[in-house]
């Protein structure tokens, strides 16, 4: 990923700030948490952002609550406080947030409207999942809906809702019925994006807040660039 589209504290996309959390319009390339790269992750910009932005001596709190895949763009949460952060993780982890996804396709999907069902088979070493029709040694099902938003010219906008959350669960199960996302060479579209980004992009998050239990939805513009401009 170039690092010139990285976040830093001056250009970070704050969707929603309160005392208890913070959501973020993640950029293609940013990673949510530290890898071995060595790169900034954006819990680090996030940290930096609040540091300075309230004059706060010492350490800052920020608790990761889930993670996008570093090609993909759009909606991260990070806790705030400690009060908030178990709370968080409880939701993330018993998938009581609703997330939807929008991702360009270049191969029309076999339907305009339909849920996949898939075992995911994760390999470690590939950073990759494999999907199959059937339950193998290892698998792990997962579950998602999807529909045709917008035809462009030679290339689908699908909005998809995920009703598990699986390792590259999205990417796996649309190249697992012959409509890889654009710019994912990994999962078998023909080249990659010029900035090592994917058109994956996680739209909406609705939940309820972790302390002061109102139910909140959030959007985010995807990035802004020729075929996501035309999507909108």
């Amino acid at each position: 990923m170039s690092k010139k589209v990285l976040s830093t504290p001056e250009n970070l996309q704050v969707i929603f700030e309160d005392n208890h959390l913070i959501v973020i319009n993640k950029r293609p390339g940013d990673i949510v948490q530290g890898d071995k790269t060595g790169d900034m992750p954006l819990s680090e910009v996030v940290k930096l952002y609040i540091k300075q932005k309230y004059n706060k001596p010492g350490n800052v709190f920020l608790g990761v609550t889930h993670r996008l895949d570093r090609p993909t763009s759009g909606i991260v949460v990070f806790a705030k406080t400690s009060k908030a952060l178990p709370r968080l993780n409880k939701l993330f982890a018993e998938k009581d947030a609703k997330k939807t996804y929008w991702a360009v396709v270049k191969n029309a999907p076999p339907k305009e409207e339909e849920t996949l069902v898939h075992w995911l088979t994760r390999v470690p070493k590939q950073n990759k999942s494999y999907p199959s029709n059937k339950q193998t040694a290892n698998s792990k099902k997962a579950i998602l809906s999807y529909k045709v938003l917008k035809k462009l010219d030679t290339y689908f906008l699908l909005e998809v809702d995920l009703q598990t959350g699986r390792h590259h669960q999205i990417r796996a199960q649309l190249a697992g019925i012959g409509s890889p996302i654009k710019g994912d060479l990994k999962y078998g579209f023909d080249r990659s994006n010029k900035d090592a980004s994917i058109h994956l992009h996680a739209r909406s998050l609705s939940f309820v807040h972790p302390v002061k239990k109102e139910k909140m939805t959030f959007l985010a513009p995807p990035p802004s660039e020729p075929l996501w401009n035309a999507c909108c």
